[in-house]
């Protein structure tokens, strides 16, 4: 997407666990869930999602089974683990103390404008 914003380095794996919260996703899911909730503006490069995917199996963060889509397609379906919503749970507010912060020097107006 053209107009999409670029995902700030360390936002991935939260994104993709807080979609993994509302259930079991496989990749393309994963993307769209993003999608939506972003309008669209949000842009997901499909081989940084599979890397932060590997990369958080790996942690334990979440686990991946083979299932079949809505279309008779084999997909690994993801589910996040109780390690991985202790994570979310500290990065998220890690995350919102951070947006906020930066939000409130971004919109500070100038003394001498």
């Amino acid at each position: 997407m053209a107009d999409g914003l670029a995902l700030v380095k360390g936002t991935l794996d939260v994104l993709v666990l807080k979609s993994l919260s509302w259930g079991p996703l496989h990749g393309v899911e994963i993307t769209t869930w993003l999608e939506q909730r972003t309008g669209g503006s949000l842009a997901v490069d499909e081989s940084a999602l599979y890397y932060a995917l590997h990369r958080m199996e790996a942690r334990r963060l979440v686990t991946a089974d083979w299932g079949l889509t809505e279309n008779n397609r084999r997909a690994r379906y993801y589910t996040i683990t109780s390690a991985g919503r202790k994570w979310l749970a500290a990065e998220s507010d890690q995350f919102l103390r951070y947006a906020q912060t930066v939000s409130a020097v971004l919109r500070a107006r100038a003394r001498f404008a």
